[in-house]
C-alpha cells in the first residue's frame, strides 16, 4: 500500500494462507466494496477459514476465507 501518503505501509502483511498464524496481519476484502483493501489481525486459524478483527473495530471478530487476500461476507463486515 505504498503511495498512499508519505512513507511505507505501516503493516507487514502475510499473503501465504498455509503460514497464517494468530497475530498475523492480512489484507482482506468485502465483496460489495470491490477490491478496496482493509487490514485485520488474525485472531484464530482453522482448517477452512480464519477469524479476524479489523484494526478499526478490534472488538468485532469476523469469519474470513483462508486465501491470500481473505474475503469477509458483506453481512459480517457491514452488519
Amino acid at each position: 500500500m505504498m503511495g498512499m501518503g508519505s512513507g511505507d505501509c505501516p503493516y507487514k502483511f502475510n499473503f501465504e494462507p498455509e503460514t497464517f498464524k494468530v497475530g498475523d496481519t492480512v489484507s482482506y476484502r468485502v465483496p460489495s466494496l470491490g477490491e478496496f483493501p482493509f487490514a485485520a489481525e488474525i485472531k484464530a486459524v482453522h482448517t477452512d477459514y480464519i477469524e479476524i478483527s479489523d484494526y478499526g473495530e478490534p472488538e468485532k471478530v469476523m469469519r474470513a476465507t483462508r486465501e491470500s487476500r481473505p474475503t469477509v461476507a458483506d453481512a459480517d463486515a457491514l452488519g
